[in-house]
């Protein structure tokens, strides 16, 4: 047994031995953090098939020394672990054995964006992050956090690409609904909670590290625009409240997160900052990061700051590099290296990291400051003891029935109750016209009609309005405009006009909807529910218990008019921050329908 081989020596010790013993090659291997992609089978991925370029996986491990792989894949349980017992063999046959640690962004709710969040697959569907921001109770997200990490660590993902610390100050963002909301005093706790709750009471062998994104704070993207395109690159601070921003992440670091994402956004007009993204700027992450806060685990870039990806249609998404595309990737690393920065995430180019150190342009011992970060974790986690996970306990636990239904209980829990004329809760007798759920389901609660006139009452979901983006992958985002269209708004003002109709809204981000408001016989808000949750509240099987995490404003010329990095305030918002109607007696309720 070598000395990084024994378990009962200290971690450090074990780091240190390593380390000694590794090539370069080895070691700029562990300073990329890439997307993989996994069958349907559970075997390695060796071609990109999909919309986004993933590494292929024989040739990551084996020839560039990876180990680090963010996980692209919606498959089964079984499959999952099928596929990580298989990688982890392929590491250990490698000359040092070192394991791999397997990440992955959020797999628990409704988000189907391949560039933010994973279709849940077996796993129990929780309501998104803003949900829980609806319900502000951090023992929820305590809980919640531990069946992630259960499920998790059941198919081998070890290290959890969230929870997002951002603060949702811009409503027009395509990422809001996977903060906990725009509320500064529950924002930083809600991410400490769910650290704790990943992690556990300290990182180790039963943890699921967390990298807590993204730092100093994403959410005041200049006019709403996201920072994965060129489009979105400025975060603007019109307000002044950047401290407020970055101040939401310190619960999580106190609560030990393990990692830190810094976002793709530049800061425009912030005194002391450089107008390049945050990653590349020493103040932010060596200063203000490691420095103001004490902070010594693994820094991860955002994905693609380095490398343009090629799509399948030939066109080029370019780097993340904001304020810095003008320079080759050798020197977007250098200064990324030189930041503070640990991992470039979504990359599989070692060999940059090998040239500059060759070159001389980064120390070898930097390096190595670097790699000790990566394989502590990986040595906290036990990873080196107990690579494999079982197939069978896979299948048993991801998707079991208690996590099950407390995800559906949260869906439920979380909606909230904007408006109600006193039609709610609806009665089982009623005769229901329905749009945009599945009239299967709604069968089982009432006597479902084709059309509005044989009604008594209406029940339509929606989702928040925003403008389709033409070409991949921006496609994937919902940004822009947040009011209705106008044929859309119209048919639901004469749905309403016709019958009394009860209108629920996913609320992905902050809808503009006053009309709504004003016509509907009832109003709902949903976070990511199903079909059947939503008939559970409007029926009065389960009360509606959220409050809004966002204010929803009045109108675009509001939100135009609102500073992008301000926690709400938009003028004469249609419902504050806060804002629910009591679900007072909240009890299914029977009546006959009209004859």
């Amino acid at each position: 047994m070598l000395p990084y081989q024994d378990p009962d020596r200290p971690v450090d010790a074990r780091v240190h031995d390593l380390v000694g013993r590794m090539t370069l090659p080895e070691k700029a291997g562990l300073l990329c953090h890439t997307p993989v992609a996994v069958s349907p089978d559970g075997d390695l991925v060796e071609q990109s098939h999909g919309p986004l370029p993933v590494a292929p996986t024989t040739h990551a491990v084996e020839d560039l020394h990876l180990r680090c792989l963010s996980l692209m894949a919606p498959v089964s349980a079984r499959q999952l672990a099928r596929w990580h017992n298989r990688v982890q063999a392929l590491a250990a046959r490698s000359r040092l054995g070192i394991p791999v640690l397997v990440s992955s962004d959020p797999r628990h709710s409704a988000n189907a964006n391949p560039l933010t969040s994973v279709p849940s697959g077996n796993c129990s569907r929780w309501p998104e992050p803003l949900g829980l921001g609806a319900l502000g109770d951090e023992r929820l997200v305590r809980r919640f956090a531990s069946v992630v990490r259960a499920e998790y660590a059941a198919v081998g993902i070890r290290l959890a690409l969230h929870p997002m610390a951002d603060l949702a100050t811009e409503p027009r963002w395509c990422r809001v609904s996977g903060t906990f909301g725009a509320d500064p005093a529950l924002v930083g706790r809600l991410a400490g909670a769910y650290v704790e709750g990943l992690q556990g009471p300290y990182l180790g062998p039963a943890s699921v590290a967390a990298m807590v994104k993204h730092w100093p704070g994403a959410g005041p993207q200049a006019g709403g625009e996201d920072a994965h395109f060129p489009s979105g690159q400025d975060q603007v601070y019109p307000a002044g409240r950047y401290e407020q921003h970055r101040a939401q992440f310190g619960p999580a670091l106190r609560a030990g997160a393990a990692a830190v994402m810094p976002y793709y956004g530049r800061p425009v007009g912030v005194r002391g900052l450089r107008e390049v993204g945050f990653a590349f700027d020493p103040e932010v992450i060596a200063g203000q990061l490691r420095g103001g806060e004490g902070f010594d685990g693994l820094v991860c870039t955002d994905f693609g700051l380095l490398t343009d990806s090629v799509l399948p249609d030939g066109s080029v998404w370019p780097a993340r590099a904001w304020g810095l595309t003008h320079l080759d990737r050798t020197e977007r690393a250098r200064q990324l290296i030189e930041a503070g920065v640990d991992q470039f995430g979504g990359e599989w180019c070692p060999e940059v990291v090998v040239e500059l150190v060759t070159s001389g342009r980064v120390s070898e011992v930097r390096v190595d400051d670097s790699v000790r970060r990566v394989l502590t974790l990986m040595f906290r986690l036990g990873l080196f003891e107990n690579r494999y996970v079982d197939e069978d306990r896979a299948a048993a636990i991801v998707g079991q029935a208690d996590f099950v239904a407390e995800g559906k209980a949260a869906q439920r829990q979380s909606m909230v109750l904007l408006t109600n004329n006193g039609v709610l809760p609806l009665a089982t007798g009623v005769r229901l016209y329905v749009e945009g759920i599945d009239p299967t389901v709604a069968a089982r609660y009432a006597s479902v009609v084709d059309s509005p006139a044989d009604a008594d009452v209406a029940l339509v979901r929606i989702t928040t309005p925003h403008e389709p983006r033409q070409r991949l992958p921006e496609a994937f985002f919902h940004q822009g405009r947040l009011d209705l269209p106008d044929e859309q708004l119209d048919h639901l003002l004469r749905l309403a006009a016709t019958v009394p109709t009860v209108i629920d809204i996913f609320l992905e981000r902050p809808a503009v909807v006053p009309e709504l408001a004003e016509h509907a016989a009832g109003l709902l808000g949903d976070f990511g529910a199903e079909d059947e949750a939503v008939l559970d509240v409007v029926f009065g099987h389960a009360r509606p218990g959220g409050r809004l995490p966002f204010e929803l404003p009045s109108s675009m010329a509001a939100v135009a008019a609102h500073p992008e990095d301000l926690p709400c305030g938009t003028e004469n918002p249609t419902f504050p921050l806060g804002h629910a109607v009591p679900a007072g007696d909240w009890i299914p309720r029977v009546t006959e329908s009209k004859g």
